[in-house]
């Protein structure tokens, strides 16, 4: 058997500083025809974000991924191209995902992005799907995920992907490897997908400390995806909840009973998050940290990330 890494088993050894400030640092990362200020946004969960979450991210200039759960896709999409801001959803792979395709299609609208997202996307409805999606919609960016090995990588770039999106059962409200018993950590996810393919791989799940990623990067990853990260914050979706005077916010996982809606197939679980205020504190601090992290690498962008070197610490 193999032994496996998450980002809490590695540190980055620093290199000699470049830069007179870390705020000469660029953090900026290209994803398709777009530029984002930072490589790192919200997990598309029903409980992290919203149409009013979308459109904050979009004008702070950050990426999102509209969830697809119970939307107007058309209405989103019109909504935020009224706006001038860049679109950005997701799709599942069965039927209802191709009535939104087709409504959008007929509405004459294309999303610059479009986000596959399923458990396990290295499968034959997954493969069915994108070909749907690029015939449709050649014109969007598309991310394909979930996988979480080299040759799931492979398979998603030969069929048409433009992006892969790699982890499996990394959340902090995903219970999937507690009930099925599969899971692979995070760190060795991604530096065997980035290394099978050409296409951009996004770690997604897992990240815990600001400094993962950075991690992330430095294994291979062209963007990091976080849900936890994100959640409790006046822009995050969902209610404030007060229980003893203190308040919370929920946060749940896209296959909870509390997004399906029914105890089916559940692998996802629910948890309070304490309620932080405005987001705008997280972005800053997230954007200050990761100049720091570019900084200690020796360089004055993201690149410098790719080539620093990686040890293993020992509990």
């Amino acid at each position: 058997m193999n032994t496996e890494l998450n980002y809490a088993d590695i540190y980055l050894v620093p290199k000699k500083t470049v830069v007179d400030s870390r705020k000469e640092c660029d953090t900026s990362v290209v994803l398709g025809k777009h530029r984002f200020v930072m490589p790192v946004y919200a997990s598309n969960m029903k409980s992290v974000v919203d149409a009013d979450t979308c459109e904050y991210f979009a004008r702070q200039g950050w990426f999102y991924t509209m969830h697809r759960f119970e939307i107007d896709v058309v209405r989103f999409v019109a909504d935020m191209k009224d706006k001038g801001l860049f679109t950005s959803i997701s799709t599942g792979v069965n039927d209802d995902t191709l009535v939104q395709l087709n409504e959008l299609k007929a509405a004459g609208l294309t999303p610059d992005f479009i986000t596959m997202d399923v458990a396990n996307a290295w499968c034959v409805k997954a493969e069915r799907m994108i070909k749907v999606i690029k015939d449709m919609f050649p014109e969007s960016f598309l991310i394909g995920g979930n996988i979480a090995t080299a040759e799931a990588a492979r398979d998603l770039e030969a069929w048409g992907c433009d992006a892969i999106k790699a982890g499996i059962a990394g959340g902090r409200v995903c219970i999937t490897k507690n009930k099925t018993g599969f899971h692979r950590p995070m760190v060795s996810t991604t530096l065997d997908c980035a290394q099978a393919v050409k296409v951009p791989v996004i770690a997604d799940g897992g990240v815990v400390e600001h400094g993962d990623v950075a991690k992330a990067i430095a294994c291979g990853a062209a963007m990091v995806m976080a849900g936890s990260l994100f959640a409790g914050y006046d822009e995050s979706a969902g209610n404030i909840v007060e229980i003893s005077g203190k308040h919370y916010k929920e946060y749940f996982g896209s296959a909870s009973q509390y997004n399906k809606g029914a105890y089916v197939n559940v692998e996802g679980k629910k948890i309070l998050v304490e309620y932080k205020g405005s987001m705008r504190k997280l972005l800053i601090e997230l954007m200050e940290d990761l100049q720091s992290s570019i900084s200690y690498a020796g360089g004055r962008d993201l690149n410098a990330l790719r080539d620093v070197e990686r040890i293993v610490v020992h509990r």
